[in-house]
């Protein structure tokens, strides 16, 4: 996983009107929980702009004050009309404890199915894994040569060393779906 470096303030005040203090000063309220002491602290809304929006899972090496953490990002709130960022959760992390995060997924080779005029379709972005952040990729590579026609990959037909996958084992990562002209092509009688 790729990281990225945060410095963060460390706060005093709490609640509905500090965090509305110090949303105005362009600054977003944050929480750390995980293995040490739970710390709060605010971050600078440019600061973390690259960080929230980028689809890579990233490490984050945070320095609040003199303490300095691994994180990864926990939760994220948005305002439900601005989509301003309102709140950061961060996860503590190290080398001895598993961590639960979604990584984008990504497919590899050209399935047999879209050779046969089907056509490939990506049913979830993102997959939910469990394990130290040092095995974790940047992205699930998920290689489809061997999927037919009107043929689905599914959660449990994966396997990735050093990961266990959280979502449901039937859910759909990839299928190929059959097109009118791949339909039509395997109903025309053969001449």
């Amino acid at each position: 996983m790729k990281t990225f470096e945060l410095v963060g303030t460390p706060r005093a005040e709490f609640g509905k009107k500090a965090n509305k203090a110090i949303r105005k000063e362009n600054l977003v309220p944050c929480n750390i929980y995980g293995l040490g002491e739970n710390l709060t602290f605010s971050v600078n809304v440019e600061d973390v702009r690259k960080l929230v929006y980028t689809p890579d899972t990233l490490v984050v090496e945070l320095t609040v004050g003199k303490a300095k953490k691994l994180a990864v990002i926990k939760e994220l709130q948005f305002h439900p009309v601005s989509g301003a960022l309102l709140h950061m959760d961060f996860l503590e992390i190290n080398d001895k404890k598993p961590v639960t995060v979604e990584i984008p997924v990504q497919l590899t080779g050209h399935a047999e199915g879209v050779k046969a005029g089907g056509k490939l379709s990506l049913e979830m972005k993102k997959l939910k894994v469990s394990g130290l952040y040092k095995n974790i990729p940047d992205r699930m590579v998920v290689d489809v040569t061997n999927l037919g026609l009107g043929k689905r990959l599914a959660v449990g037909d994966l396997n990735f060393e050093g990961l266990k996958l959280m979502n449901v084992k039937d859910a759909c990562v990839a299928q190929v779906k059959a097109t009118r002209n791949s339909a039509a092509a395997e109903a025309a009688p053969a001449e």
